[in-house]
């Protein structure tokens, strides 16, 4: 890696000349060299979970997901003491009112023929978000569904 000691910009080892003044390069010697930083996902909350937690519960926390309502009522009595199963009671329960408000839409403005079929539409995209939630609990993570996720209620 190389350096412009004037303009302080970097440049790939094949760079003689500086793009922007024309200086010429200095190495960067190896202990200054930086570790590309690295990228952290705002919605993966699997590191606030201890491994015990999610092995003892990832049953539990996969049905929200499986069973919707049904699912949220038997996670909420069997795991409650479950910070990993809480969590994905709270997204299941996203999802479900998402469901909820969007069925009743289309119910009240069925007498267009677009909103159901858009209503439809929409709620095969959330049915793919609890498939992909399912999966996500499977492997063990902890992470906000997709369009749900910026709901504001049930943090």
């Amino acid at each position: 890696m190389k350096f412009c000691p004037n303009c302080h910009l970097s440049y790939d080892d094949s760079a003689n000349v500086c793009g922007q003044c024309g200086g010429p390069l200095q190495m960067i010697p190896e202990q200054f060299r930086q570790a590309p930083p690295q990228v952290l996902d705002p919605t993966d909350h699997t590191a606030e979970f201890s491994p015990q937690d999610i092995s003892d519960n990832k049953v539990f926390a996969m049905l929200p997901y499986l069973l919707s309502f049904i699912g949220v009522i038997i996670a909420l009595l069997a795991a409650q003491s479950s910070p990993y199963t809480m969590f994905h009671v709270r997204q299941g329960l996203k999802l479900l009112v998402t469901e909820v408000l969007l069925g009743l839409c289309a119910a009240i403005l069925a007498i267009t023929i677009i909103v159901p079929i858009a209503a439809a539409v929409c709620m095969m995209i959330l049915a793919v978000i609890e498939i992909i939630c399912f999966f996500n609990v499977c492997s063990g993570k902890a992470k906000e569904p997709p369009i749900v996720k910026n709901l504001p209620f049930l943090k």
